[in-house]
């Protein structure tokens, strides 16, 4: 088995990891540190995926996973933003209904 072989196995476990935890958390900051973790294993296979040809490294792809990782910042702080904001607004974090708790 090589090396790439190895990562994207990692990569599919990481993966798997955020999807069950996006499935299983109610509390909205663990739903979005979960698809952070599911994006951090699509940009690891991304930077598998782009290894060496003949030889030598290609940047471009290295510089496309660099850029998505900003902007994967920039969207998990304004997911943030958000997020306080619900909590300000309902006193809660998390998108149950609580008319189902009354009955």
């Amino acid at each position: 088995m090589s090396h790439a072989e190895v990562w994207v196995i990692a990569a599919a476990a990481v993966f798997g990891i955020g999807l069950y935890s996006l499935l299983i958390a109610s509390h909205l900051l663990r739903q979005l540190i979960a698809i952070k973790v599911m994006g951090s294993a699509i940009f690891l296979v991304l930077v598998v995926a782009a290894g060496p040809i003949d030889g030598a490294l290609d940047g471009l792809p290295k510089a496309l996973v660099l850029t998505g990782i900003v902007i994967a910042i920039s969207a998990i702080a304004f997911a943030l933003a958000l997020l306080v904001r619900l909590a300000e607004v309902t006193g809660s974090t998390s998108l149950e209904d609580e008319a189902d708790d009354d009955r």
